[in-house]
């Protein structure tokens, strides 16, 4: 489980990177699965991973930094990470609770907190937004994710 823990770390650093080097992470993943299940099958990796109840790797670095967000916005510090988004007219969005999106000229701005954070948030559904406490808008998120990325578990 060592390795597992070391997967997590700081792995919010890591959204917008290129494919290939998250396939690098998401092979680890895998094969930690398999030896965690003693299977020997290489090609049944989704399967065991739905059946660890574990998210594959892009989806444990959106469910990272959608955590700090929450976090961020029902604690209120630090107060700059996050903004609501106010639009200039009366719109029916209005009550949708979204963030403000910074706009980034280049590709590697737009992976910092600042942009990543409220194109994540901005992205779950509104039920998952609306929870209070962390712990349930961590189940629900986990189970949001789980059920984007395996849909027939």
């Amino acid at each position: 489980m060592f390795i597992k823990v070391r997967l997590d770390y700081a792995n919010s650093v890591l959204y917008g990177i290129p494919t290939k080097y998250i396939s690098r992470l998401q092979r680890t993943q895998n094969t930690l699965a398999r030896v965690v299940t003693g299977n020997r099958t290489p090609g049944s990796h989704l399967a065991t991973l739905s059946k660890l109840h574990w998210l594959p790797v892009h989806d444990r670095i959106k469910f990272k930094i959608a955590t700090i967000t929450h976090k961020a916005i029902h604690t209120g510090n630090p107060p700059y990470l996050v903004q609501w988004h106010t639009p200039c007219r009366t719109l029916r969005c209005a009550s949708a609770k979204l963030l403000s999106v910074t706009r980034c000229n280049i590709s590697f701005g737009a992976r910092g907190f600042c942009s990543a954070a409220p194109t994540i948030w901005n992205s779950l559904p509104s039920h998952v937004c609306s929870c209070e406490t962390l712990t349930t808008f961590r189940q629900h998120l986990k189970s949001h994710f789980f059920h984007s990325a395996f849909p027939t578990a």
